[in-house]
């Protein structure tokens, strides 16, 4: 834990370096053509840095020199014990640089200071050494052979990585894949969101400082999709992974087809249901959860908690708590130990939340918490965690992602039909489930089309459990030991003794 105060925290933020172009085989370069764009802060406006705006002369670039690297075997041959030793000195590399890496963080997407510090930073470094920590504990497999043959089943690295990610949660999300992905042997090229590009960019150079080699860990940011769509048609990418919206991963799977099939890996949006039944064995516990679901990283969360499905007998008892809770999750000045709530990534984003809280107001939805923009004398990004009532699940404040505080009230009047509206939606990302009763739990998780059920709680789970979608919340999982199935290929090898 940190002392630091605001103060201390701002005048970090003013001597703060940042470093703002890419990485490719183990330096820091600016783009073939120059290009660069404003990375602003959502805190106060403030201009950060000008970060390099990668293109296809980039992109092929850095998948030529990941390739060499790859095709050398300096990492991919390297002993697994030896990756996993590098791995978690990479880890270590994080959590040493932990204050820079949480400042940077908050700086560029406008989270709270104690979230980047104790949530963020540490998750990242947890899944580098976890993955590291794995890696020559997986055995493969003989096959049930004839005494004379021998049948061999292997795991082998796929090759060149590509992977793009969000901007809610930049450095973790980043890790989730890199773990994995460089465990295995692979090359990686990370392509970080516009709006959040400068964790990335700084932990390049603390990989290769950890043993990494140059060019198996390359970063290239960019403005738009000018350079995730040349990595994603790229004839020499084998893989391309990839965490955001619905919209973007579709698009994904077109350039597959489009180029060399590679294989793609997606966790896309969601619209996940947090129900809480009449028989709840803690009520106040469940609103408390319900609206920390909504406002935790000012809802820029994919399994967000953003519809509340009630039981209807207990809807007057427990909305009342939700309110209440929800003034403990209040905008404040992100570089402040103490803020809960900080700001929304740009303007863009806080622009489509407004839009949303005033579809909901067209829709006939019923305001009764927060839902307007606040703080705006800071210059910042904010906006009031906001509860409508009265939702139906047809309304479009209920059935689109919105990536902003606002939380859906539906109430319900059975199991069968509190399913049935957990259900109706593209998603299945995520979905809680608060009751007593231990048979109704089970089954209600059962027949809940969602990767993650939690039970009593939101957001339960760490590093050995799998995270990803079902339906349009995409495929494949990171996290856990499932997630080393996206950056393998298994080879079968039978041999006539």
């Amino acid at each position: 834990m940190t002392t630091l105060t605001r103060a201390d925290w701002e005048q970090r933020a003013k001597d703060l370096k940042i470093e703002g172009r890419a990485y490719i085989n183990g330096e820091y370069t600016a783009a073939v053509s120059g290009d660069t764009f404003e990375c602003l802060s959502p805190v106060d406006g403030r201009l950060l840095a000008t970060v390099a705006s990668c293109d296809l002369a980039d992109a092929q670039r850095a998948v030529e020199n990941a390739r060499a690297t790859f095709n050398s075997g300096a990492w991919s041959r390297l002993a697994p014990a030896k990756r996993k030793a590098t791995m978690i000195r990479f880890a270590g590399l994080l959590k040493a640089n932990a204050e820079e890496l949480a400042l940077l963080e908050t700086l560029d997407m406008g989270k709270p200071i104690s979230d980047s510090l104790n949530i963020d930073v540490p998750g990242a470094a947890q899944a580098l050494s976890w993955s590291g920590e794995a890696i020559d504990k997986i055995y493969d497999e003989v096959a049930a052979t004839p005494h004379d043959q021998l049948g061999l089943v292997t795991r082998e690295p796929v090759g060149v990585v590509a992977a793009i990610v969000p901007w809610n949660f930049p450095l973790m999300m980043a890790c989730w894949k890199l773990g994995p992905a460089l465990s295995t042997g692979n090359s990686v090229i990370l392509k970080p969101s516009e709006k959040s590009p400068l964790t990335a960019i700084r932990i390049a150079a603390l990989a290769v400082e950890a043993g990494i080699p140059k060019g198996v860990f390359n970063v290239l940011p960019g403005y738009g999709h000018t350079v995730g769509n040349a990595l994603a048609l790229h004839m020499d990418v084998d893989t391309l992974v990839f965490t955001g919206s619905t919209k973007i991963a579709k698009q994904l799977l077109i350039r597959s087809g489009e180029s060399n099939m590679k294989r793609v890996w997606l966790e896309a949006g969601g619209k996940s249901p947090n129900i809480v039944f009449a028989d709840a064995p803690d009520l106040q516990a469940a609103a408390e959860s319900a609206a920390g679901a909504i406002a935790f990283n000012q809802g820029e969360v994919c399994t967000a908690g953003s519809r509340l499905l009630v039981e209807r007998s207990i809807k007057d008892k427990f909305l009342p708590l939700v309110i209440e809770a929800l003034k403990a999750w209040k905008p404040g000045n992100p570089l402040d130990p103490a803020t809960t709530v900080g700001a929304l990534v740009d303007t863009q984003q806080m622009n489509t939340v407004l839009s949303y809280i005033e579809a909901g107001h067209a829709d006939g939805a019923k305001l009764v918490a927060g839902g307007k923009r606040t703080l705006q004398e800071s210059g910042g990004t904010y906006v009031e965690p906001t509860i409508f009532d009265g939702v139906t699940n047809a309304m479009k404040i209920a059935q689109e992602e919105i990536f902003g505080p606002v939380l859906s009230v539906i109430a319900f009047d059975s199991v069968e039909e509190a399913i049935a509206i957990a259900n109706d939606t593209q998603y299945g990302l995520a979905a809680a489930v608060w009751t007593s009763n231990i048979s109704k739990a089970h089954l209600t998780a059962k027949a809940l089309r969602a990767g993650s059920v939690w039970v009593n709680q939101y957001d339960g789970g760490d590093m050995t459990a799998p995270f990803g979608g079902f339906k349009q919340s995409g495929n494949g999982r990171d996290k856990s030991l499932h997630a080393f199935d996206k950056y393998t290929e298994l080879k079968a090898t039978w041999i006539k003794l």
